[in-house]
């Protein structure tokens, strides 16, 4: 894609490098072009919490965070991604050439938002679950909705999966393999087909 706005930048990374840390009061704003990545929190013990997870069209960037952080967020690439940057207050003014990208991002921006915001509020909803199990299987509707299907790829590793799901990841296995063995799902790799 050929972006010849002047307020934007798109960069290329590759699998595990970082995209962006979050800084506070810069207020950038990035839409994934392509690929998948994680914003990623590590605590003072260095424990991972995947805060959220991108996929293509995904928006993230420090606006969405307005305590003041400072590189204690990470978005960090799970594939090969392409990445839009910007700062949100360049938005509103239009550069100089009025380029139809700009007005287009300007047009589509509210789609842009809502959709984050019901991934927003559906990671909540997740993680207001009590236990492992409604967890596990709150999350496992979530991606049969998404992908029409009670057959799908998780798309995170087991150990991402528990730090996304913020639990346990040996509670975690074990729950898995209950539910395998109570007839809820079948499991095969990163492959999970519903049963109920």
């Amino acid at each position: 894609m050929h972006i010849n706005c002047s307020k934007i930048q798109q960069k290329e990374f590759n699998k595990n490098e970082v995209i962006t840390t979050y800084i506070a009061k810069r207020n950038q704003l990035c839409i994934l072009l392509n690929g998948e990545a994680d914003l990623v929190r590590y605590d003072f013990n260095g424990n991972k919490t995947i805060v959220e997870h991108f996929n293509k069209n995904d928006i993230f960037g420090e606006i969405f965070y307005t305590v003041s952080t400072n590189n204690e967020l990470f978005v960090e690439a799970k594939s090969k991604c392409i990445v839009l940057f910007f700062v949100y207050d360049d938005i509103k003014n239009k550069c100089k050439e009025n380029c139809n990208f700009h007005n287009e991002l300007l047009m589509n921006l509210p789609e842009l938002f809502l959709s984050q915001i019901i991934d927003l509020n559906m990671r909540i909803e997740l993680l207001s679950k009590r236990t492992i199990r409604d967890k596990l299987l709150a999350y496992f509707s979530l991606v049969s909705l998404r992908n029409m299907s009670k057959s799908f790829a998780i798309p995170f590793s087991l150990t991402d999966l528990a730090d996304y799901l913020s639990v346990d990841r040996s509670a975690m296995m074990r729950e898995l393999k209950i539910l395998k063995e109570e007839g809820f799902i079948e499991k095969s790799g990163n492959r999970v087909t519903l049963l109920y």
